[in-house]
């Protein structure tokens, strides 16, 4: 399937096809499901959200200890996926040990670049935090003239 064959977004037409506006994504979310089991061909439906804001939640000061810690769980991971990959060319049960050692490996070098990131990075950021999009609203859109029948089943289903 190329670009051109994917259906395209046309604000204009969305106007006209929208069935419902809900305050969050959950909301929507539901809507969907309840078209789904009353049977609507549910394929033909678009959840839009409008308004995007950028939310940044605080998780906490950011010092060098938490840095060594994220940089130690990161590297354990990243080690022994490492090691995995190369134990499964080994024979027998080698791949487990390399799998372990890979994980301890990384671990001290994420903990070390963790640390040494915080320390001499000479960032002014002194907390850690989590990034995300969010809408402030979200259009439950029909396509292919299938709005009023959306609307109707949303409007005999209990929410």
């Amino acid at each position: 399937m190329t670009h051109a064959d994917l259906p395209q977004f046309d604000p204009i037409k969305a106007a006209w096809n929208t069935v419902a506006t809900y305050s969050n994504y959950d909301e929507a979310q539901d809507a969907v499901n309840r078209l789904n089991a009353e049977g609507f061909p549910i394929e033909h439906l678009d959840i839009i959200g409008s308004d995007l804001r950028l939310v940044e939640r605080v998780t906490g000061p950011a010092n060098k200890l938490r840095a060594a810690a994220n940089g130690a769980f990161s590297g354990a991971g990243m080690g022994a996926v490492l090691g995995l990959v190369m134990g499964l060319f080994s024979p027998g049960f080698t791949w487990l040990a390399m799998t372990v050692v890979g994980a301890v490996i990384g671990t001290i070098w994420g903990a070390g670049f963790g640390f040494a990131a915080h320390a001499f990075g000479g960032g002014r950021k002194t907390f850690t935090s989590t990034r995300g999009l969010v809408a402030t609203h979200y259009d439950l859109v029909a396509r292919g003239g299938r709005t009023e029948q959306a609307r109707i089943l949303l409007a005999g289903t209990n929410p």
